[in-house]
């Protein structure tokens, strides 16, 4: 469940008021749904500053400042010490990582030793908007506070294009395993799409690059293979990203079909009622829930060490087949 900026804020006070806070929250959502801001919300509340809370002595950033615009260990190493050290004020210490995706793997790996033996009296806030860059090891030590849009997102192409499958398949009668996974390969072909359009715009970005940095010195040295992992850890995130949001979008389609049984007014997709209402019709609410379920838990398997391919077929066959 996302909350908004606002919402998340009143949580994290009520929990400090209650002695309930974590040592450590990950603040996730998209550009636009206030990360940032809530973040220094929370750093304010914490030692008591509501004015430039960052200003404060005791609140420790890291963002990216390298070339390659990464987290390096230097870094985390540094915040590290510093949260180490007794506060200057009596209270809380708050150590922030805005970006923390762009973690290099030595800052990463730095950074959970933190996260393992966490200083006394002391908070850690990681905002990212891809957390499925960051390590399964550092998210499992984490509470995420995903945080939603304050406007609603255009759909793209492809989610259009999937929620017209969606209508498609749903008008198929009794779907068994050949159309469950003719389904699924067509959701593979859009991730396809995806991953091909995303490399094409990252690799002409670099190349744009490296030829303005070619024409200022000859010496591009340490600074051309920064900027070749930085363009590939971008192109993962951007696809991570899409396919988040096209599994967002079969999961709203299920939520339609739920809010169809309900007879609510609300729908994420008001152009393809007929459709969710058809589908409402067919399955007892115990069995669209089940669904949904397996919709959850390929978003889950997503961020993991899991084959694609297989996940998603799991999921469809679980989600869709009659």
């Amino acid at each position: 469940m996302a909350f908004t900026a606002d919402e998340a804020c009143s949580l994290l006070q009520r929990a400090q008021a209650n002695h309930g806070l974590a040592h450590a929250y990950l603040i996730t959502g998209p550009e636009g749904s206030g990360t940032r801001e809530l973040a220094i919300r929370v750093a304010g509340m914490l030692v008591k500053k509501e004015i430039d809370p960052l200003k404060h002595i005791d609140v420790h950033i890291a963002e990216p400042e390298s070339k390659s615009r990464r987290i390096v260990i230097d870094q985390i190493r540094d915040m590290e010490k510093q949260l180490q050290l007794r506060s200057m004020t009596g209270g809380q210490r708050v150590g922030i990582i805005f970006d923390a995706d762009r973690l290099m793997e030595q800052a990463a790996n730095a950074f959970l030793k933190t996260l393992e033996e966490p200083p006394r009296d002391s908070t850690l806030l990681l905002v990212s908007a891809y957390p499925d860059q960051l390590l399964e090891t550092i998210l499992s030590r984490c509470i995420e506070v995903p945080l939603r849009p304050t406007q609603r997102r255009e759909l793209t192409e492809r989610q259009q294009e999937l929620l017209r499958l969606l209508r498609d398949f749903s008008k198929v009668p009794r779907p068994g395993m050949p159309q469950t996974l003719t389904l699924a390969r067509q959701f593979q072909a859009l991730l396809a799409q995806a991953k091909e359009a995303i490399t094409d715009q990252t690799s002409a970005a670099f190349k744009a690059e490296e030829k303005q940095y070619k024409q200022t010195t000859d010496a591009l040295g340490d600074w051309l293979e920064a900027r070749e992992e930085y363009f590939k850890a971008l192109s993962e995130a951007r696809y991570r990203s899409e396919r988040s949001a096209l599994i967002e979008t079969i999961e709203q389609w299920w939520a339609d079909v739920l809010r169809q049984q309900q007879g609510a007014d609300h729908l994420d997709h008001p152009a393809f009622a007929d459709a969710t209402k058809a589908v409402a019709g067919q399955f007892p609410v115990m069995d669209v829930l089940r669904r949904v379920v397996a919709i959850e838990r390929l978003r889950e398997n997503s961020g993991r060490n899991v084959q694609e391919q297989l996940a998603l077929e799991v999921a469809f066959l679980e989600a869709f087949a009659a």
